[in-house]
């Protein structure tokens, strides 16, 4: 028996390494195929090239905004929040209402500049209060129903933020006007807005702060432990239900800040934006590996960055095939890293 238990135990530990060494050959392939494509893309139009670069990372940047919501809540309590997306496309709506019509400005200057400043911690309050609500009212009774249950409610919460929307925006686009300032700025023949360059000085400050509460903050910790053990989490004195309503507000924040990015870069505010841009960034949040912070950011700026390669090159796909290329790219990676790309394998206890 001990010989039969040793055997076995071998054959799993060549089965484990040569499962390693098809992962690293598909990523060396896929690497390799993606840096001639976009050598090639270089060499024949080099300025065009970063043109789109640039607005395919501003792209990724809200991606990951949107993709970090879903990544908290899959990490701590392990659901897929599908009304997440649609909280983004609140969060849009109300920030067009708080700048050009609770404060009546439509133009780039100093009073429009404060009014954006006021909205961005309004609309993350925003995002905070309406996903800490959903979580109390809705998914804090089914924690320990079976998964199935808040799987659908969360699609409930989704149809029902989709009709508050509707009937907020209206059946068709909005347009609105902005106040970041709208001119350009020209770096070695490269175009770069000034929305572009606005949206990452917030941005990234906002997902640093993000990473400094979630690893260093008594409030971070707490979460890190409930999302490993949340018997053991509330066994050590941490009140697991505030912890995750903590989770829950700092997701509706991000998504709240993300919503008022997208209608200062687009302008446009839709009742179905949630459904398109929430099915991105959970694809971001997935490819990078669920659960896991800045493999979100990784993956909602890689899918960004690829996105805008296709949609503006001269030798791509085009604009039209844009989502399947995204797709394909994320099914190819994921079968060689069925975790995501700084996701880790986890074996479910019993």
């Amino acid at each position: 028996m001990a010989k039969v238990a040793e055997l076995q135990k071998f054959k799993g530990t060549r089965g484990q390494i040569r499962r390693q060494r098809v992962e690293r050959i598909g990523a060396i392939i896929i690497s390799l195929v993606l840096a001639l494509w976009m050598l090639v893309n270089i060499i024949e139009a080099p300025s065009q090239f970063a043109q789109v670069a640039i607005l395919g990372l501003r792209n990724g940047l809200l991606y990951a905004f949107i993709a970090l919501g879903y990544t908290l809540v899959y990490g701590i309590i392990e659901l897929i929040n599908f009304a997440h997306g649609d909280l983004f496309m609140l969060s849009a709506v109300f920030s067009s209402f708080f700048i050009t019509v609770w404060f009546n400005q439509d133009a780039s200057n100093p009073a429009g500049w404060l009014t954006f400043i006021l909205c961005l911690f309004a609309v993350m309050v925003f995002g905070a209060v309406i996903n800490v609500l959903i979580e109390r009212l809705a998914y804090r009774r089914l924690r320990h129903a079976p998964r199935l249950a808040p799987l659908i409610t969360a699609v409930g919460m989704s149809f029902l933020l989709n009709f508050i929307g509707l009937k907020w925006n209206g059946s068709t686009p909005r347009q609105w006007p902005t106040v970041i300032p709208n001119f350009d700025i020209y770096v070695a023949g490269v175009r770069i807005n000034m929305v572009t360059i606005m949206l990452f000085l917030v941005g990234i400050p906002l997902l640093l702060g993000l990473n400094y509460i979630v690893t260093k903050t008594k409030n971070g910790k707490a979460m890190r432990a409930t999302a490993q053990d949340r018997d053991a989490a509330a066994l050590m004195g941490i009140n697991v239900n505030k912890t995750i309503a903590f989770t829950f507000a700092i997701g509706g924040a991000m998504a709240g800040a993300a919503g008022l990015f997208y209608q200062q870069a687009v302008g446009t505010t839709n009742y179905n934006l949630g459904f398109q841009l929430g099915l991105i960034a959970f694809t971001s949040a997935v490819l990078g590996g669920i659960g896991n912070l800045w493999g979100a950011v990784v993956g909602a700026m890689l899918i960004g960055f690829i996105q805008g390669l296709n949609d503006g090159l001269p030798i791509a796909f085009g604009q039209q095939w844009s989502q399947s290329v995204v797709f394909t790219i994320l099914i190819i990676i994921l079968v060689f890293k069925p975790a995501g790309l700084l996701g880790k394998v986890t074996t479910e206890k019993v």
